[in-house]
């Protein structure tokens, strides 16, 4: 069983994505001129990519297979849906952040395939 305190290079990169969608949902929802400041579908934004580091937190602790499988899934359809609300608010680097979380989530699938396997 791997270690779910170990930190794998999948959950990082998929942190990085998350907190540059974060910190470019934050600027659009602040900045005077971006076209979107202020507006509830940035704010959404914001509010998404808060919860995909929590949930992002709660993939790197979990500790089953299953688990694990089941968070990727809720994460992908959050990642997904961000980038498309950010598609629609043409915040483009907020849509850059959720493909690097995608990456991400993609090299913890197939980083961790090989380590399950192992005792």
């Amino acid at each position: 069983m791997s270690k779910p305190s170990a930190a794998r290079p999948g959950v990082i990169v998929l942190f990085i994505g998350t907190i540059m969608s974060l910190v470019a949902a934050l600027y659009g929802y602040f900045a005077p001129l971006t076209g979107v400041n202020a507006t509830l579908g940035a704010l959404l934004t914001i509010v998404v990519s808060v919860v995909l580091i929590v949930f992002g937190l709660a993939l790197a602790r979990a500790g089953s297979r299953g688990a694990r499988v089941a968070w990727r899934c809720v994460i992908l359809v959050g990642l997904v849906g961000n980038a498309f609300a950010g598609a629609l608010l043409h915040e483009w680097w907020l849509c850059l952040g959720m493909l690097i979380g995608v990456v991400g989530l993609v090299i913890d699938c197939f980083g961790s395939a090989g380590a399950e396997g192992r005792v």
